[in-house]
């Protein structure tokens, strides 16, 4: 199969400048699966979500700095053919501060979760077979052209509020981290999580994990009593 990357004027599909999705990963049947979801989902809203596709890092760093202005998100695999772990992140992040890169990963690890998050990644997304994490938070975004409601920030990374631990350090925590720890806190469960905010629960035990790291604690019993 030939490597799909789009060309260069992919981004003049949606009269109405759509952000647009940058794909960096070198399994073309991935690319193909996610294009093929996105456009999916994008359609039963009546638009058209733009997409770019890299099989390698540099072709991604080239792109982004092309069509810099008309991308939303940039979902980055961790194991490239020219850069591995989180190397390709770390130049991603250098060679454009500002770049909302999303990690997209096979492997599902709380020590990678943080360190993905501490060099910069927006979010950290574990691949699966039906890529609803992804399809999930692409629309949290509201890329699908169904934003979120009027009183909440229209970006699901967007900072939203800040929190001492138990050190007294200021944490910053995005939209999706403040609404979890406020349903820890109520004792709602993972799979309850999961359902309210329309989740798989691996993305919310995700979630959980990155929260009991940032505030440096072993357990939801510890975040609690911490926080109370």
């Amino acid at each position: 199969m030939h490597a799909l990357v789009s060309p260069p004027t992919a981004f003049a599909a949606d009269p109405r400048g759509a952000a647009g999705l940058l794909v960096v990963d070198d399994h073309d049947l991935l690319r193909l699966g996610l294009l093929t979801l996105v456009q999916a989902h994008a359609a039963d809203s009546g638009c058209k979500i733009p997409v770019l596709e890299a099989r390698t890092l540099q072709e991604a760093l080239a792109l982004y700095a092309e069509h810099r202005q008309r991308i939303g998100l940039v979902l980055l695999d961790l194991h490239l053919p020219d850069a591995h772990g989180l190397s390709g992140l770390s130049a991603f992040v250098k060679a454009f501060p500002d770049a909302p890169v999303v990690v997209l990963s096979g492997v599902n690890d709380p020590g990678l979760v943080r360190h993905a998050i501490a060099r910069g990644a927006r979010a950290y997304l574990t691949k699966s077979g039906d890529l609803k994490e992804v399809i999930g938070y692409i629309r949290t975004l509201g890329m699908f052209g169904s934003p979120p409601p009027p009183d909440k920030p229209a970006r699901a990374d967007a900072v939203l509020r800040s929190v001492r631990n138990a050190s007294g350090e200021l944490l910053q925590l995005t939209e999706r981290q403040a609404q979890v720890l406020d349903w820890i806190l109520a004792g709602q469960s993972n799979r309850d999580i999961a359902a309210r905010a329309h989740l798989s629960e691996g993305t919310v035990k995700n979630h959980v994990s990155a929260l009991l790291l940032l505030f440096g604690v072993r357990s939801r019993a510890q975040l609690i009593s911490v926080l109370r």
